[in-house]
């Protein structure tokens, strides 16, 4: 039987805020959307308060002006740091894991069998804690999807400090926790298909698992059917060892105004498609096309304006000149005056491996080494080497109001201690 574990952060954003503002321990806290908009990450006690994630924050801005509800905006600079520690700690853990995302990773404990796997689980808390600040549930199970409610049991249940290992329980004991908890809790379940179990009479985790797999994957689909067969022990989500690459890579923001000039349009679009770029020559592939929109608010009473288009490339590429001036070219084509604009947006599409793209005679030779270099610059001075049509003010940038510091990413913003 395998022993997968499944280590997550609690709270992950309020938890990463809290390491460098100890002032937020135990206190209601949260953390906003892009643009200050509504509640992406609750402190436990700001979910005692009732705050329901999403909430926008204009609902709870009362709340906050009292002083009894802490508000930050969010600080993915920070976080995304955060996350490559934790990340880089566990994998000492284990030498298989599976990073499933920014604040969870699966790591396989199979060989650690000889081991009291609760114990170690507790260590791993333990050093996790120590070493980054950051407080972590983990779950255990044979599959993904039971260590996925093991780590459910562990945060819901004080009892279990933290810790869970669901293959550490007998049959009766494991099958009472499953007839406790809703059939929404599912890993891969939620909100949305748990009405259409409950009107066939599935209600509960335990009720999903005695479900007649075939006849699940009639009603709903093959994921579903292979949900229920992992919460028999069958395992159908292997670990993988290697992250697949992005087929396309999306890069899209609301401004923080509205936005009427071109030129703040161009510099949105020139922004976007640099870090699009540069997420993309990280996983080693190029583009064969980009898309590009823009559209003003459906919430505004004035006219409506919104568009799109793709401009397929002359030979597919990695290079951030070559991609912006194809993106420029659309936003030229779909711009029109007078309008409001809200949001602006691009795709890469497309993507294959740079490795296997095919060559041409006319590509310029110094499209690899100067897109190298200027990584290279960008990864030791934080983003310091732009594209001129970028700009330098952007005022159009998203809002940010309640902001903490870049603490492990800039020395301009290290914690000074007095």
């Amino acid at each position: 039987m395998k022993s997968i574990a499944l280590i997550d952060v609690n709270n992950f954003y309020v938890s990463c805020e809290r390491v460098f503002n100890p002032k937020l321990e135990n206190k209601p806290v949260v953390v906003l959307s892009n643009n200050d908009g509504c509640a992406i990450s609750r402190s436990n006690e700001a979910k005692a308060l009732g705050i329901k994630m999403g909430v926008p924050y204009f609902q709870i801005k009362d709340i906050v002006n009292t002083g009894n509800l802490t508000a930050l905006s969010s600080n993915y600079t920070l976080y995304l740091d955060m996350s490559h520690r934790v990340m880089a700690l566990l994998s000492k853990f284990s030498p298989e894991q599976e990073i499933y995302s920014i604040d969870e990773s699966f790591l396989d404990l199979t060989t650690f069998k000889s081991k009291d796997l609760i114990q170690y689980s507790q260590q791993i808390k333990t050093k996790i804690k120590q070493w980054a600040g950051l407080p972590v549930s983990i779950g255990i199970g044979s599959t993904k999807t039971l260590s996925k409610l093991a780590n459910h049991i562990a945060k819901k249940n004080p009892s279990f400090k933290d810790v869970c290992n669901l293959n550490a329980m007998d049959q009766d004991t494991l099958e009472t926790w499953m007839s406790h908890i809703s059939v929404s809790d599912v890993w891969g379940v939620g909100r949305s298909l748990a009405p259409k179990l409950n009107q066939l009479g599935i209600m509960s985790v335990l009720d999903l698992k005695h479900a007649d797999p075939e006849y699940i994957r009639q009603q709903f689909s093959i994921v579903l059917e292979k949900t229920v067969r992992e919460l028999n022990g069958v395992i159908c989500m292997e670990l993988k060892d290697i992250e697949e690459p992005n087929k396309e890579i999306m890069v899209s923001r609301s401004f923080g105004r509205r936005v009427r000039d071109k030129q703040e349009l161009i510099e949105a679009v020139t922004s976007y498609t640099s870090r699009a770029a540069e997420r993309m020559r990280k996983q080693e592939s190029v583009a064969t096309s980009i898309y590009v929109y823009i559209r003003t608010s459906p919430h505004d009473d004035k006219k409506q304006y919104a568009n799109g288009i793709n401009i397929p490339l002359f030979q597919p590429s990695d290079d951030t000149m070559v991609l912006t001036n194809a993106a420029l070219l659309g936003l030229d084509y779909i711009y029109r005056h007078s309008f409001n604009y809200q949001k602006a947006g691009i795709t890469l599409c497309d993507l294959t491996s740079k490795h296997k793209m095919q060559g041409n005679l006319f590509n310029k030779t110094t499209s690899n080494s100067r897109m190298k270099t200027m990584d290279t610059i960008n990864r030791r001075w934080k983003g310091k080497l732009k594209l001129g049509s970028e700009g330098v003010t952007k005022e159009w940038e998203m809002r940010a109001n309640f902001k903490s510091r870049n603490y492990t990413t800039s020395w301009d913003q290290l914690i000074v201690a007095t």
